[in-house]
C-alpha cells in the first residue's frame, strides 16, 4: 500500500530524530530544521529562519527544487517532494 502524506512527514520526523504526530500536522519550524541539519542545509540556529526559506533550501539540497522557488515556499510540501525527502534521508 502506498504511504500518506502523514506516513511520509512522520517517517522523516523520526529519521531526523523529531517525534511521531498521531494527528495530521504540516512540520513546525523545529521539524524543518531538524531536517536542514540531516540534508546539510545550513542555517543559523539561534534564529531560525521562515519556513518557506528553509522549505526551499531544503529542496534545493536534495536537488528536488526545480520549480525555481528559491526565495521560499509558502505552502506545505507536496507528497511527491515529501517522498524524495524521505529518499535523501535514507541516503544520508
Amino acid at each position: 500500500m502506498a504511504k500518506t502524506v502523514d506516513d511520509l512527514r512522520n517517517e522523516i520526523r523520526v529519521s531526523t530524530g523529531r517525534f511521531e504526530r498521531e494527528l495530521s500536522a504540516t512540520f513546525t519550524k523545529e521539524d524543518l530544521a531538524a531536517i536542514c541539519e540531516a540534508v546539510d542545509y545550513e542555517i543559523d540556529t539561534g534564529s531560525l529562519p521562515p519556513k518557506h526559506q528553509m522549505r526551499a533550501g531544503i529542496l534545493e539540497v536534495i536537488g528536488d527544487g526545480g520549480n525555481d522557488e528559491t526565495d521560499g515556499i509558502d505552502r506545505p510540501f507536496r507528497k511527491g517532494e515529501l517522498e524524495a525527502i524521505s529518499t535523501a534521508l535514507e541516503f544520508s
